[in-house]
């Protein structure tokens, strides 16, 4: 018997952790500016007003204020409206 596995019996077992995607902060609750909104893959949800997008299409937070989904174009925009 072999002790090792031969060939390309040994080029499975290795596994990637998840990436963490999706709306971090829903529609209506409240946030500090630097707060992580999305985390996606390309821009599904464009950023509005009072909101950044990281190099890897992350969208946060400018401004303390309240999270807000809308469509504008044919768009989703993800917008903070301020606090006062």
């Amino acid at each position: 018997m072999a002790r090792k596995r031969g060939g390309s019996g040994a080029k499975n077992g290795r596994d990637s952790n998840p990436q963490y995607l999706g709306i971090k902060a829903s529609g209506g609750s409240s946030v500090r500016a630097g707060t992580i909104i999305v985390r996606q893959r390309g821009t599904r949800i464009h950023p509005g007003n009072n909101v950044g997008c990281g190099g890897d299409y992350t969208l946060f937070a400018l401004k303390d204020g309240t999270v807000s989904f809308t469509r504008r174009g044919g768009r989703k925009l993800a917008s903070v409206i301020a606090a006062e």
